[in-house]
């Protein structure tokens, strides 16, 4: 291995096809346990590494050298060998910073709680030294000298402007879950949160459902890959290519999904998205019927609309894990909350808007098998789906312009 990363687990890892976009190398995910360190350590069979959890302080004895960053930090995440040497480096420092203030986040003179307590919890105080905050908190699951607990966070520093998540709660696949309670905190202004699959964790939904700033770990991870990459190449980073890197990783990562009324064209104009795209197309309407081996107006005649809406639900749930998808939801999916929640983790909502009068209704959709029943469903759903809506598409126009408009609003 040349170039590439350690770490345990790697199944989340999107670091092989950034450094693919970066520069022309050959870059490998390593999954090693601890006790193979000292022996892939003494071989030193690689140019350049990276680092992932649980790792960077482990790998520190290990090393020749480690830069000011890394020392003041306490962590290493970027490693390069130089004539049989092994320096350490720290570039989740410059990722973390740049993620902030892509974020539009200004930490000066602003109390800022940091949960966790590991090597990327390091880099985060010290980024908030850098960036003038005026108060640092650590928060843990256990009291120490320098943390203080969740329940304590609560009741002493609901006032907190800015979170900082550097634990792993909320990363796939365990992405329902969320390191605290958000609204406990009154005068939030934005969150950061390290954990980039999935894209949006729900740490950064419920900072956005507030009105609060909330952006996840990818920019972080992309920032840190240019000034790892640069170490590696012995250069100078070119911060340009941090922007143009995220957004073409967020574009192919990012699930496209189609919400509106049936008859709208989601199923049509998703095809076509997936092939202008080079995405995988899915409809969770055929996902219930192939798992049910029953048409969707059996299911509905044979066991009622709660037993579809149970199936929907998960499959949505695990759609909504994957990346790279062009997913046309039922249309009554987004009704419930916890789709949407789900569905927005990893994409993109859009509502198809085609008007009544281009709506058809058809027998196969029980529903909306009739024009009264089409029109009674439309009038009580329209808010839902604009409400639930990343962005609102005309959808009245042939299939190849609403495509032009969704390529639009996404490029």
């Amino acid at each position: 291995m040349k170039y590439g990363l350690i770490g345990k687990p790697l199944g989340h890892s999107f670091s092989r096809e950034i450094h693919a976009l970066i520069a022309d190398y050959d870059y490998r995910l390593f999954e090693i346990d601890e006790d193979e360190l000292p022996r892939f350590f003494q071989e030193r069979d690689f140019s350049g590494i990276n680092v992932t959890i649980p790792y960077k302080q482990t790998v520190i004895p290990f090393l020749d050298e480690i830069s000011d960053e890394a020392k003041k930090i306490g962590a290493v995440n970027t490693i390069v060998k130089k004539e049989g040497k092994l320096f350490g480096f720290n570039t989740d420092f410059f990722g973390m910073r740049a993620l902030i203030k892509s974020a539009g986040l200004d930490l000066e003179n602003k109390t800022v709680l940091i949960l966790g307590t590991g090597g990327t919890s390091k880099t985060a105080v010290e980024v908030s030294k850098s960036l003038g905050a005026k108060k640092i908190v650590k928060v843990s699951r256990t009291k120490s000298s320098d943390t203080v607990t969740y329940d304590e966070a609560y009741e002493k520093f609901s006032g907190a402007d800015v979170i900082i998540n550097t634990t792993p709660v909320g990363m796939f696949p365990n992405a329902d879950k969320t390191p605290v309670d958000i609204k406990k905190f009154k005068k939030l202004q934005g969150v950061i949160d390290a954990v980039y699959n999935p894209l949006r964790t729900n740490f950064v939904l419920d900072a956005e459902s507030i009105g609060a700033k909330g952006r996840g770990g990818l920019y972080m991870l992309v920032a840190q890959a240019v000034y790892a990459s640069a170490l590696f190449l012995d250069k100078t980073a070119d911060e340009s290519v941090i922007d143009k890197t995220y957004a073409r990783i967020l574009t192919e990562k990012r699930n496209i999904v189609l919400c509106g009324m049936p008859s709208s064209g989601k199923t049509t104009v998703g095809k076509a998205l997936a092939n202008d795209f080079g995405k995988r197309f899915i409809d969770t309407d055929d996902v219930v019927v192939e798992k049910k081996k029953e048409s969707i107006s059996d299911i509905f005649e044979k066991y009622g609309e709660g037993e579809f809406r149970k199936e929907e639900r998960l499959a949505i749930e695990e759609l909504s894990k994957e990346n790279g998808l062009v997913i046309a939801t039922g249309g009554g999916a987004v009704l419930d909350e916890n789709n949407v929640r789900a569905l927005r983790r990893n994409g993109v909502i859009l509502f198809l808007d085609r008007s009544l009068e281009n709506l058809v209704a058809t027998a196969d959709r029980p529903l909306s098998k009739d024009k009264e029943k089409l029109k009674n469903l439309f009038e009580k759903r329209y808010d839902v789906y604009k409400s639930c809506a990343d962005a609102v598409i005309p959808a009245d126009g042939e299939i190849a312009d609403v495509v032009e408009k969704i390529k639009g609003v996404l490029l």
